[in-house]
């Protein structure tokens, strides 16, 4: 099995040393470059096409919003995942990021067990939306933006009754098994559904899901937790 392959962006050594450290220690993960700066980070993950990046967000030049903009939209780099990472996990900048097509974040004191799973599960194609940080990032953001103005993002009328009840439990941070399970469908007919989401609304993965489903008034922040089959949040 092909290790993960992994890039590390922060503008300090100590932060990327011990990330490299804590990753480097797992057999199936491979750490294949470091870099100082959103430039120099897009530059090497052009070179080494990792399958995950994980993006400080505030460095000086080239910021982490910036980068992953530009990672995201590289047409050799559709197959990386970045994970952006900050000091403050109501950060606007980190709502950006995800905005822009990263695929979670994580607090810089995340636990080590933490981290590796991140990586992992990102790499795997799921997106971290449980527990709740990243929702709770995007209904924090969204909520003060629906308060000035009207939803910026139109679903097309192209997404079918099914596929818009999908779409509300993907938001509510339910799994391809569970929506399964709620909606009494195989976890392939589920996965079918969430592609052709997916491909319709133009998203790169099920976390772009979460932030369209807030932007166009889908989900309203504090609605998921009233969904069935849907726990309560903390």
């Amino acid at each position: 099995m092909t290790p993960i392959s992994v890039l590390v962006v922060d503008d300090h050594s100590l932060v990327r040393a011990g990330f490299r450290s804590i990753l480097s220690g797992e057999d199936d993960i491979d750490v294949v470059g470091e870099a100082t700066d959103g430039a120099a980070a897009v530059a090497a993950a052009v070179r080494e096409i990792p399958d995950v990046v994980l993006m400080d967000i505030r460095m000086p030049g080239m910021d982490g919003l910036q980068a992953t903009q530009l990672i995201t939209a590289h047409p050799r780099l559709q197959g990386t995942k970045v994970i952006v990472l900050t000091t403050f996990d109501l950060d606007e900048y980190v709502f950006g990021a995800l905005k822009a097509g990263a695929s979670a974040f994580l607090l810089k004191g995340v636990e080590p067990p933490e981290l590796i799973n991140a990586v992992r599960t990102v790499a795997g194609g799921e997106a971290l939306l449980e527990p709740s940080a990243t929702r709770r990032l995007i209904e924090a953001y969204i909520g003060g933006q629906q308060a000035e103005s009207s939803p910026g993002f139109a679903l097309p009328s192209s997404l079918t009754a099914r596929e818009i009840e999908i779409l509300r439990l993907i938001a509510a941070g339910l799994t391809n098994t569970e929506i399964a399970e709620r909606l009494f469908i195989s976890p392939l007919t589920c996965k079918s559904h969430v592609s052709r989401i997916l491909t319709k609304l133009d998203a790169r993965d099920r976390t772009q899901l979460v932030v369209l489903s807030y932007e166009s008034g889908l989900i309203v922040p504090g609605q998921t937790s009233g969904l069935p089959g849907v726990p309560p949040q903390n």
